[in-house]
């Protein structure tokens, strides 16, 4: 399958909306329902932004195979955090962190999506003709299209939106490892 430039900033611009569903799912499980992610689930969260990154180069300036190589590092990175958070809770007695999602929990999911970002970055590298320039007019910035200007404005979004919401929940310290609450927001409350 050789795909054209168009049609991989197409592909990576869908990705890049799992990607920023993957991280609204998690926003709105901490705000609507006050389940403070975890150190390792902020990791994860890293992990979900920086291959978004490299979905947005692709975006934005067009495949490479370094924006590629940017998002198989970040998701190795991801499903290192996610697969050592399930080791941690699979043995009996140990609990789990958060609440179930249809039946799993959000590290075993992250585990999940972090595979399926190595698998499909993996095929879109099997397609030369996504890199090929001759004999065509340099594409405009994101392609020219809606799609992908879209999906990178949302990913911002969501990347600031967790960026503060994990310094509100950490402060400039170490973050604790079972947190109940925003503490640079309670450190700067008022004591009576």
């Amino acid at each position: 399958m050789q795909l054209t430039p168009e049609t991989s900033r197409n592909l990576n611009a869908l990705g890049l909306l799992a990607i920023c569903l993957v991280l609204a799912m998690a926003f709105y499980d901490q705000l609507a329902r006050a389940d403070l992610p975890c150190p390792l689930c902020l990791l994860q969260r890293l992990g979900f932004v920086a291959v978004g990154f490299g979905l947005c180069l692709n975006a934005i300036h067009g495949p490479r195979p370094r924006h590629y190589a940017l998002m198989l590092i970040a998701a190795l990175f991801g499903i290192s955090v996610s697969g050592r958070q399930i080791l941690l809770h699979i043995v009996p007695g140990t609990g789990s962190y958060g609440e179930p999602f249809l039946g799993l929990h959000f590290y075993t999911w992250a585990f999940v999506c972090f595979f399926l970002v190595l698998l499909g970055t993996a095929i879109m590298l099997l397609s030369e003709g996504q890199y090929r320039t001759e004999g065509r007019v340099p594409p405009a910035r994101f392609g020219g299209r809606l799609l992908p200007k879209a999906a990178f404005a949302l990913m911002v979004l969501l990347a600031a939106a967790n960026a503060v919401s994990a310094l509100l929940e950490c402060g400039p310290g170490v973050c604790d490892d079972d947190p109940a609450n925003y503490k640079l927001l309670e450190e700067a409350a008022p004591r009576s």
